[in-house]
């Protein structure tokens, strides 16, 4: 099949790579000329594991190219799939929808009567009623409009796409259902399962399973809150109810919570869509979700200052910058989250991120960054783990005890043996945790 994937980020230029690699021919467009430059030259302007490789396995094939804007060759485009972002509106909680109305405006004059444009970003329930009729002002025809959700992950984006869990269509006539299936018979060959829905459904099922998964997130964290008062521990009752089947040990972990370019605004906009249909109180859990989560972030600088004191120029190094490993993505970060409540307290902060440094700099250019973990652990008078990177789990804690001016660690993402940390003389502070007492290693 011919495919135009609009908007060239981490979904658009995963997508774009991963249908090629299943035979279809792809055009991704992008008005960035730096980012269509760096992926017409097999880079890829974001860290993800596999992709450089895949993206110049597929442009091998001739089946891959790329563009700024749409030009002639758009005309035999069967599917349109619109990749772009949805950030939160700058004047509330909602998402913005420019960019994705930008799209339509844009590929309006090359659509056919028999093309489809399926969206796959995040939105509110309606947009894909609301995007078929500003098409339809457009052109002479009635036009094709479906929703596509998508669940790829940043780390496993490529795999993600390649071999998802599961793929939703959400279409409201056979035409763009037949296409759509034709799409991804490749991945249904391999027993992924497609469940076809209408469209407002497909248009609910990703905010749905963010919500959820948000929440989940927050419900141990509030267990961790309590454990911390009474002196429980938060790691042993999350596997202890995550042997229910019903309830699973999946994302039942302990820390600072959860961020990133998708969970923290898409409850929000959840939120806000729910309000304009007049259902407030249906998600109103979901502002208790996100309060959980930002009081995990607040409660690391408490600790800090329970144990130091006043932390005007105490450095602090923070271990982690990226909202997760495996990315460089530090959008809405748990840990520059933590890093910029500490700065605001008075501390030298320095960062370190095995991936992530170089967009600390260009995005907080007067901040302290470090090369390696002994840079910054040097002289530190306290470090916060604050990405869950497997280097910081097995870091030598005795090395990095010789460093620091001040044996105190506080680990917000439970993954440091503490008994090693102890033994090298380390006062290790873990969210969530009573280390007097439990028995469990944890390491990722």
């Amino acid at each position: 099949m011919n495919i135009a994937v609009i908007g060239l980020g981490y979904l658009g230029a995963t997508t774009a790579v991963a249908l090629s690699l299943v035979g279809h021919d792809v055009i991704g467009i992008d008005p960035d000329q730096a980012k269509v430059d760096a992926l017409r030259a097999g880079r890829v302007p974001f860290f993800e594991p596999g992709l450089d490789e895949a993206l110049v396995e597929a442009q091998t094939t001739g089946r891959l190219r790329f563009q700024t804007e749409h030009i002639h060759t758009s005309v035999d485009v069967d599917v349109f799939l619109l990749c772009v972002g949805t950030p939160q509106s700058r004047t509330g909680l909602g998402a913005d929808l420019r960019y994705l109305e930008s799209s339509i405006d844009n590929l309006a004059p090359f659509l056919r009567a028999n093309a489809i444009v399926v969206g796959k970003s995040t939105v509110p329930v309606g947009t894909a009623e609301k995007l078929k009729s500003r098409l339809a002002a457009h052109v002479s025809f009635e036009p094709y409009m479906s929703w596509n959700p998508e669940f790829l992950r940043e780390g496993t984006a490529l795999k993600d796409t390649l071999t998802p869990d599961r793929i939703v269509i959400g279409v409201d006539d056979p035409h763009s259902e037949a296409l759509l299936r034709q799409m991804y018979e490749p991945m249904a060959a391999v027993n992924i399962p497609i469940v076809k829905v209408d469209s407002k459904t497909a248009e609910l099922v990703k905010v749905a399973a963010n919500s959820f998964l948000a929440t989940k997130i927050s419900f141990i964290n509030a267990m961790a809150e309590i454990s911390e008062q009474v002196g429980a521990d938060a790691v042993l009752l999350a596997e202890a109810i995550g042997y229910d089947e019903r309830i699973g040990n999946k994302f039942l972990k302990t820390g600072i919570g959860f961020g990133g370019g998708c969970l923290p605004k898409d409850i929000r906009a959840f939120q806000a869509c729910a309000a304009d249909l007049g259902l407030e109180q249906s998600v109103s859990f979901l502002a208790q979700v996100e309060d959980i989560n930002l009081r995990r972030r607040r409660r690391v600088v408490d600790i800090a200052r329970e144990e130091l004191g006043d932390l005007t120029n105490r450095r602090v190094a923070m271990l982690g910058a990226a909202f997760k490993p495996e990315t460089d993505d530090i959008r809405d970060s748990p840990a520059m989250a933590v890093a910029e409540l500490l700065w605001a307290a008075g501390a030298h902060v320095v960062i370190h991120d095995p991936k992530a440094v170089e967009n600390v700099r260009r995005m907080y250019p007067n901040v302290g960054v470090a090369e390696s973990v002994a840079e910054a652990v040097a002289g530190a008078d306290l470090v916060v783990v604050g990405t869950e990177w497997r280097e910081y789990a097995l870091a030598d804690a005795w090395q990095l005890g010789a460093l620091a001016k001040n044996k105190l660690v506080i680990d917000g993402r439970n993954i440091l043996p503490y008994r090693q940390w102890q033994e090298a003389g380390w006062k290790v502070i873990a969210l969530g945790r009573n280390l007097e007492h439990n028995p469990i290693e944890v390491l990722v």
